[in-house]
C-alpha cells in the first residue's frame, strides 16, 4: 500500500482523485487539503462520500503531509501549484502535479504562456511529461510527473502516432475541441453559470489558448524534423454538458499515404495499449462511451488524397486529468496501468 495525500481535494479534479484513490487497492488515502481555514469533511463538499471516508479537507502543511503521505496529488492552479512542488521534492515525495507548471520543455514558453516568472526552473528541467502512451520508460522512474492538460490529451493521442511514424504534415495542424463546463474548474463565471451556457455553444480564446503551446511544443518533440516547421491552430468550444471533450483533427499530409498504413500506423501504437480503444473503420467516437472513464476512443478517416480527419473523446476530468495522473502513479509503482481505474 502506498501513502497518498491530495492538495487541491476542494475542486473537480480533486474530487475525481478521492473518488479513484478511495477505490485504488493499492492507495491508503491518509490526507486531503485545500485552502481552507477550518477542517471540514470532505462529505461536506461532496455528499457521495459519506460513509466512504471520515477524511477532512484541511490547510495545507507541508511537513506534515510529508510524513505522511509518500506520493502527492497537486490538483491545484497554475502559478500556485510550483509553491508546493519544491518543498514535496525535497523530503523525497513523489509528486504528480496536474497544473501546467512543469508541463514544458521550454520555460520561456511557460513564463510568456501564462505571463509569469517560473519560480523553480531547475526542478522544471527533471518533469516528465506524463503521457503515460507514449512517456511509459521515463515517468517510471521520474519523482516529478507532470500530468498533461485536457485539451492536449485530447489533442496529442490524436496526432503523436502519425508524427512520430515520420510522416510529414503540411502546416497547420487544426484542431476543433468541445468540452464540458467541468474543464473551466468549479468556481462559476459569467460564462459558465448555467443560464449562461445551457442551450448554447461557444467558440473561447480563439488563437491564444493557453494549451495551444503545450501541444505544439510535443508535436514538434514527437515530429522531430518532420514536424518542426508545422504550426497548430486549435480552437476550443464550450458545450452545455458536464464532462467529456470531443476534439476533432485535420491533419494536412504532405506525402501519399495509403488507408492501410494509417490503420497500421494507429495499431502499432495503440494495439497493445488497454486505455486506447481504436473505433472499426466507419466509426466514430462520442463522449458518452468514455465518460466516468480512462479510455481514449479514436477513429480516423481519410477524406481527400491529403486531408486525413482524426477525432478522440475522453472524459476530460479522467484521462484528462485525475485518471490520467493515477495512471502515471500505477507506472511509477509498478502496478498493472489499470488498478483502480477501471
Amino acid at each position: 500500500m502506498v501513502n497518498v495525500a491530495i492538495i487541491g481535494a476542494k475542486g473537480y479534479a480533486g474530487k475525481e482523485l478521492v473518488r479513484l484513490c478511495l477505490r485504488h487497492p493499492e492507495i491508503r488515502l491518509v490526507a486531503l487539503t485545500d485552502l481552507v481555514e477550518q477542517p471540514q469533511p470532505v462529505s461536506e463538499q461532496f455528499p457521495e462520500f459519506r460513509g466512504l471516508t471520515e477524511l477532512m479537507i484541511e490547510p495545507t502543511d507541508v511537513d506534515r503531509i510529508s510524513t505522511q503521505a509518500e506520493a502527492i496529488f497537486l490538483a491545484l492552479p497554475h502559478r500556485v501549484s510550483q509553491e508546493y512542488v519544491a518543498p514535496f521534492i525535497h523530503t523525497g515525495r513523489r509528486v504528480f502535479d496536474l497544473s501546467a507548471d512543469f508541463r514544458f520543455t521550454r520555460i520561456e514558453t511557460y513564463e510568456q504562456t501564462y505571463a509569469i516568472e517560473h519560480k523553480e526552473k531547475e526542478l522544471a528541467k527533471k518533469a516528465v511529461y506524463g503521457l503515460a502512451e507514449f512517456n511509459r520508460n521515463k515517468i517510471k522512474d521520474a519523482q516529478l510527473i507532470a500530468v498533461p492538460g485536457c485539451y492536449p490529451t485530447g489533442a496529442l493521442l490524436g496526432i503523436l502516432p502519425i508524427v512520430r511514424a515520420g510522416v510529414r504534415l503540411d502546416s497547420p495542424i487544426i484542431v476543433d475541441a468541445k468540452s464540458g463546463v467541468s474543464g473551466a474548474g468549479r468556481k462559476p463565471t459569467e460564462t459558465t453559470h448555467f443560464p449562461e451556457c445551457n442551450e448554447s455553444i461557444m467558440a473561447y480564446a480563439v488563437g491564444h489558448h493557453r494549451h495551444q503551446p503545450e501541444i505544439e511544443e510535443k508535436i514538434h518533440e514527437a515530429g522531430g524534423e518532420n514536424a518542426r516547421d508545422v504550426r497548430l491552430i486549435f480552437t476550443p468550444h464550450l458545450i452545455p454538458m458536464t464532462r467529456g471533450i470531443l476534439s476533432t483533427i485535420y491533419l494536412s499530409l504532405a506525402e501519399e499515404v495509403a488507408e492501410q498504413d494509417i490503420a497500421r500506423i494507429f495499431q502499432e501504437h495503440y494495439g497493445g495499449e488497454f486505455f486506447i480503444r481504436l473505433l472499426p473503420a466507419g466509426k466514430f467516437p462520442t463522449t458518452k462511451a468514455v465518460t466516468y472513464t480512462n479510455f481514449c476512443d479514436i477513429g480516423w478517416k481519410k477524406v481527400a488524397e491529403h486531408l486525413l480527419i482524426v477525432i478522440t473523446a475522453i472524459d476530460n476530468l479522467v484521462k484528462g486529468a485525475s485518471g490520467q495522473a493515477v495512471q502515471c502513479f500505477n507506472i511509477c509503482y509498478g502496478f498493472p496501468e489499470q488498478t483502480g481505474l477501471v
